[in-house]
């Protein structure tokens, strides 16, 4: 068997497969399905300082080969989660990452310290880049300057691994993936969503309440696997890729493209065992290809 294991700075994950926020629950709803602990982590969903209902209804809308989602961040808070949900999931044996959002720096500083004092949380990741919410999110990762100033304020606040996910929706996204590395990010996970809409052509209104939502999906698939080989080439730094991956050949490509992990998202909703079979697809094409360890992959596309 090949060597599966990969480390973002000194945190070791059995395997490079995580699930992406927003798409996994806090891993219970999947339990079912297979065995959480396989998993080389889960990313919680987005996690603010105060309980948000999120957006108006509707706010997900089905699209030529992905989907627009405008949920808006939906979660019961920090607190909550801390007292209610942390005691039922500590007990996976995999890495849990909590996704943390707010609308202004001290929202994210508050909730990132409250996450510190976790003993079974490994880290944190930054969304800096949802473009669903009316405040924050999006606009802190859409500049260099906006982008380091919050990384430099978490890093403060926040002692274990810190990663940063990063928007799409700019024109240089390995500028703002060296601003945060050098304000101390640990690793940098894109892309999120990428802003786009749907009409309904008989009523002629927008299909989502919010107008403008998150696409994901094998549509965006080209665009994430571009921009994970634009930034792996700009940081020293982990970069995990996300983005459209639907299968373990997906997988494969984004780790050949630089990235040292790759997230599940939206696949999940259609196949809940996907991150498993993805996983065992990693397995196989590195027994196929006679490769000892999965890091041979990474980075190796041939130009």
């Amino acid at each position: 068997m090949a060597d599966l294991k990969i480390k973002i700075k000194n945190l070791e994950f059995k395997n490079p497969v995580l699930t992406a926020s927003g798409t996994f629950g806090y891993g219970q709803e999947f339990e079912d399905f297979f065995n959480i602990d396989h998993l080389g982590g889960i990313i919680v969903k987005g996690t603010t300082l105060e309980p948000r209902e999120g957006n108006a209804y509707p706010r997900m809308a089905e699209t030529a080969s992905g989907m627009l989602n405008a949920v808006g961040l939906q979660n019961k808070g920090v607190n909550y989660f801390i007292e209610k949900i942390y005691p039922e999931i500590k007990k996976y044996n995999t890495n849990i990452i909590v996704n943390v959002s707010g609308s202004k720096i001290e929202d994210y500083v508050a909730v990132a310290e409250k996450i510190n004092d976790l003993d079974k949380i490994a880290a944190i990741e930054l969304n800096i880049s949802c473009p669903n919410v009316k405040q924050g999110g999006m606009a802190f990762g859409t500049s260099c300057g906006s982008a380091a100033e919050i990384t430099k304020a978490i890093r403060k606040a926040y002692k274990k691994i810190l990663i940063v996910k990063l928007s799409p929706n700019v024109t240089d996204i390995a500028g703002i993936a060296k601003a945060v590395e050098a304000e101390g990010a640990d690793a940098v996970s894109l892309i999120n969503t990428l802003l786009g809409m749907a009409i309904n052509s008989e009523t002629r209104k927008p299909i989502l309440s919010t107008v403008t939502g998150g696409l994901s999906g094998p549509a965006i698939k080209p665009v994430a696997l571009r921009m994970v080989w634009q930034v792996a080439k700009a940081v020293k730094i982990p970069v995990i890729g996300l983005g459209g991956i639907m299968s373990a050949a997906d997988a494969i490509e984004f780790l050949l493209a630089g990235a040292t992990a790759i997230q599940v998202g939206t696949a999940n909703f259609i196949e809940p065992q996907i991150s498993i079979k993805i996983l065992q697809g990693i397995e196989n094409y590195l027994a196929r290809h006679k490769m000892s360890s999965v890091k041979d992959l990474i980075g190796a596309m041939e130009v």
